[in-house]
């Protein structure tokens, strides 16, 4: 038996799942089918022997639920292990120290009503016993932490945590041996307890989070298209490639696997491998590397006899190997600089105190060394931005950069591409000409030829709109970001593309949207698309609008198309005909003028431009160079956009209540422990309670309930005129 994770992105109805999961079970070889509506996910069981993958896919795409594998079996089992780890850490925590502090009740009560020596003392080891399972094993990281912090010459939050948990655990020990003085088992355990289960939640949110973006990480790397002996593409599972098959990738598109280069000539982005940024240029013969982006293409390449390496193996996408954020930075700095400043702090206090009392200094300098630790503060940030991103991904939004979150908050201009982002083309197939001396099957044949080796939303329209029947094959394949296509075509060089792609001056309107096929320099037909406004785009600008938002539509679409869906939304600002070079030289040009710029498009001609912008929002069926550059990715309604905005805002609110709450109990907790006024057990208390409130407060964040198209204050937001 095998078992395999689907991702449909369309699975939001209980209708639907019913519809899926019933021609799966058609299936013959389908054992079990298991689905989660929330993460868009099915996992399904079934006989290698008696089913292939591209089955599955395609009893999927039956139901109008296009489905992709996913490679879940790899994909989170460093965060699964962490998450385990931290929850039976904190099981034991938690169980042991409940019976220390039952213990220590007795000792509380000693106090007040008199108890004998000895079953004092019975009581005292009893509580040495019961804490030690959590000294010692519960409390483990935070020791492994400090270590490797120590080593490093680099003290982080958890040094504190580890200096403080070891003193006060060694020093009741020694109560407890020699009968003198108190015995803090019960609070020490309270401290590792809280602290446990404060970086537990943050580990489940990141859980929850990782496996509701799972879909992001692994999509098509695992799937490919390869040619057949006849030269038609089908869609196939990398795992079933073999040597000598021809695979083909779309500009724009992830090398799935390794092989070498069969098309004349590529540019490839292999930054994730190499760390260069600069394209690469390969020709015929070389090595292709899987996981590189085809920059221009599409390639072809021959799969090799021990070129087997999905990208899919990759330890990480593109992005999650750049230079940490300045925040992050600064983050990490600041703890490395408190820790210091408390381990100073701590060591005064108790040499104060050892001139004055030297009785009360060692437990003034633990309640110090507790109280002032800064886990609050080191908790506030991750645990909102996760709980943020967690938020998202219900919703459809995957976070893959927490950055740029953070930026949308303030950001003041959006541009929006048009085709494939705003809207989706479809082919209008009764007013196809063909013009003399050619038959319209012929030459659609040959468009489609052409137009199944790209990855533009017009081309895939064009595909789609045709019945699969009898193509010809297209090669020496060339292709122009915002241009068009070339290519041979059953002994004739055809080019399909915009009205003067191939500097061919046609009759007709200079403004003219449709795709013209032409042979060498002689078009001979047009082939027109209409538009499909996506449902909830027109809420979405309204929204970002009322919020004071300058929107601009930058389009390479005709002036009459592009004009035409600005009127409809409302937008003023527009531009047509723009080219990717436009496009990054607006963006660029509002950042000059000191705007925080939202980019949000999903093609190639897109791609310079995310790169550009302070925040980039891109599409789940976007090309993988835009999703790249993309610190957003929308899998389902573009107008999840607005509500991710409003919870970035809220929990830009709650970081800040988050930062003013530890800051006001470190200003009035340290004085009070520096002072003698806090005993060691009342300190560990209120550095939980510290601690545990900050995680709460950030669980508090929510989907907002109000309609998307309500405003949100955001600070320092300029307000239209």
């Amino acid at each position: 038996m095998v078992e395999t994770m689907l991702h449909v992105s369309k699975l939001d109805s209980p209708h639907r799942v019913l519809d899926v999961e019933k021609r799966l079970y058609r299936l013959s070889g389908v054992r079990r089918v298991r689905t989660d509506v929330s993460a868009r996910q099915v996992r399904v069981t079934f006989d290698a022997g008696e089913l292939a993958l591209p089955r599955l896919l395609d009893a999927c795409e039956a139901s109008g639920c296009a489905a992709e594998p996913m490679a879940h079996e790899h994909l989170d089992d460093a965060t699964r292990t962490a998450h385990d780890d931290a929850l039976k850490r904190m099981l034991v925590a938690g169980l042991f120290g409940m019976q220390a502090m039952m213990f220590a009740c007795v000792l509380y009560i000693g106090r007040f009503e008199p108890i004998d020596a000895s079953t004092l003392a019975l009581f005292r080891w009893l509580g040495l016993l019961a804490a030690a399972p959590v000294v010692s094993y519960a409390a483990w990281p935070f020791y492994r932490h400090a270590m490797r912090g120590l080593r490093r010459h680099r003290p982080d939050v958890d040094t504190p945590i580890a200096v403080a948990a070891s003193l006060v655990y060694l020093a009741s020990v020694y109560a407890a041996v020699t009968g003198r003085g108190e015995v803090y088992f019960d609070s020490v355990s309270m401290l590792v307890f809280v602290l446990l289960l404060g970086r537990y939640l943050a580990l489940r949110a990141r859980k929850r989070h990782r496996a509701l973006g799972q879909a992001m990480a692994a999509t098509m790397p695992l799937v490919c298209r390869r040619r057949d002996e006849r030269g038609h593409l089908h869609a196939v599972a990398v795992s079933e490639l073999q040597e000598g098959d021809r695979v083909h990738v779309d500009e724009g598109g992830r090398v799935p696997v390794d092989g070498v280069l069969h098309s004349a000539r590529v540019r490839l982005d292999e930054a994730c491998l190499t760390g260069e940024s600069r394209p690469c240029l390969r020709r015929r013969g070389e090595d292709i590397v899987a996981g590189s982006l085809v920059l221009d293409g599409p390639l072809e390449l021959r799969v090799g006899k021990v070129r087997l390496r999905a990208a899919s193996a990759l330890p990480e996408l593109p992005h999650a190997t750049h230079s940490p954020s300045r925040v992050g930075v600064a983050k990490r700095d600041f703890t490395h600089v408190f820790g210091v400043q408390l381990l100073a702090l701590t060591m005064l206090v108790a040499l104060g105190w050892l001139y004055f009392d030297p009785g009360r200094a060692f437990d003034v300098g633990v309640a110090v060394l507790v109280v002032a630790c800064p886990c609050a503060f080191a908790l506030a940030e991750p645990a909102t931005l996760t709980r943020a991103m967690m938020v998202l991904a219900r919703r459809g939004v995957l976070v893959t950069k927490p950055e740029h979150l953070q930026s949308l908050t303030c950001a003041h201009h959006l541009f929006l591409d048009k085709t494939g982002t705003l809207t989706m083309p479809a082919l209008t197939i009764n007013r196809v000409q063909a013009f003399v001396g050619h038959q319209r099957d012929d030459v659609l044949r040959a468009a489609v030829a052409l137009a199944r080796e790209s990855a533009h939303p017009l081309a895939r329209a064009l595909v789609h709109a045709i019945a699969p029947g009898d193509i010809p094959i297209a090669e020496d394949v060339t292709i122009e970001a915002g241009g068009g296509i070339r290519g041979r075509v059953e002994g004739r060089y055809l080019s399909l593309g915009r009205r003067g792609f191939n500097d061919t001056d046609v009759d007709g309107d200079a403004d003219d949207d449709a795709l013209w096929l032409f042979d060498e320099d002689e078009p001979i037909a047009r082939l027109p698309f209409a538009d499909q406004l996506r449902p909830s785009v027109p809420d979405m600008v309204k929204a970002f609008v009322r919020q004071g938002m300058t929107v601009t539509l930058a389009s390479g679409d005709s002036v009459e198309r592009v004009g035409t869906l600005a009127s409809r939304l409302g937008i003023r600002d527009w531009h047509a005909r723009q080219t990717p070079a436009d496009k990054l030289a607006r963006v660029e040009a509002a950042q000059a003028h000191g705007d925080k710029v939202v980019m949000l498009g999903d093609g190639i001609n897109d791609a310079a431009a995310l790169a550009a912008a302070d925040v980039a929002v891109s599409l789940l069926e976007g090309t993988d160079l835009a999703r790249v550059q993309a610190g957003l990715i929308l899998t389902g309604d573009i107008g999840a956009l607005v509500q991710a905005r409003q919870v970035a805002v809220r929990a830009g609110q709650i970081l800040r209540q988050n930062r003013r709450w530890a800051l006001a109990y470190n200003v009035c907790a340290v004085p009070l422990a520096a002072c003698g006024l806090m005993s060691p057990w009342l300190a560990v208390l209120a550095m939980s309670v510290s601690s545990l409130g900050v995680v709460l407060n950030a669980m508090r964040l929510r989907l907002p309930s109000a309609p998307a198209g309500d405003d949100v204050s955001v600070p320092g937001q300029r307000v239209p005129a």
